[in-house]
């Protein structure tokens, strides 16, 4: 994986981290099945994100 792919690999886990941040907050507006739904969803996006962040600062800086 070059660097830009690596740098787009990482901004997608970013962009997930803040996806699941404003699901959380929409579950907040809205109750029922709805509310554990989208908490479901929020949480699969925050651990997708974890593994990426980790994948990408285990891997270390990329020499090119």
């Amino acid at each position: 994986m070059t660097a830009l792919q690596n740098m787009w690999f990482a901004f997608f886990g970013i962009f997930l981290m803040f996806a699941s941040a404003g699901l959380s907050v929409l579950s907040q507006k809205v109750s029922g099945v709805l509310r554990i739904l989208i908490l479901i969803i929020s949480f699969i996006f925050l651990m997708v994100a974890g593994l990426i962040v980790l994948i990408i600062v285990m891997r270390g800086p990329i020499a090119e």
